[in-house]
């Protein structure tokens, strides 16, 4: 459990600066309802990235722009959709053409992905496998 705040079971970190585990050093990740409140959405995916471990995953949650809910909250400050991932997959032509260019290390693969309906709208569930 990861905050900036201060609490029992809590590692305090800021997500906006370099994330403070080693390089490879954790098998998954469940960001649920977290990198909309991160504002530079390169640096999240390169730092998620560059921590798991190769295979290691990530299961993200994230409103969609499809929906209210991810302009509602004024603490969101990057806005997501499942394209928004494409830029990060390995293979894909959006990858492939703008990684060097954008500064994007982060190479994953897409597991799973479903969309549920909020009362704030739809909400993105994305597991990515780091490829390594």
């Amino acid at each position: 459990n990861v905050d900036l705040v201060p609490g029992t079971g809590v590692t305090v970190a800021d997500l906006q600066q370099p994330w403070p585990w080693p390089d490879n050093s954790v098998a998954y990740i469940r960001a649920h309802d977290v990198i909309e409140h991160l504002a530079d959405k390169i640096m999240t995916m390169n730092e998620m990235w560059r921590v798991l471990q190769p295979g290691g995953q990530a299961e993200i949650v994230v409103p969609t722009t499809e929906g209210t809910g991810a302009w509602q909250d004024p603490t969101h400050v990057s806005f997501w959709n499942r394209r928004s991932f494409l830029y990060y997959e390995a293979g894909n032509p959006y990858r492939e053409r703008f990684a060097p260019h954008y500064g994007i290390k982060a190479m994953f693969r897409a597991v799973s992905e479903q969309t549920s309906v909020t009362l704030d709208g739809p909400k993105l569930t994305i597991t990515l496998e780091a490829v390594k």
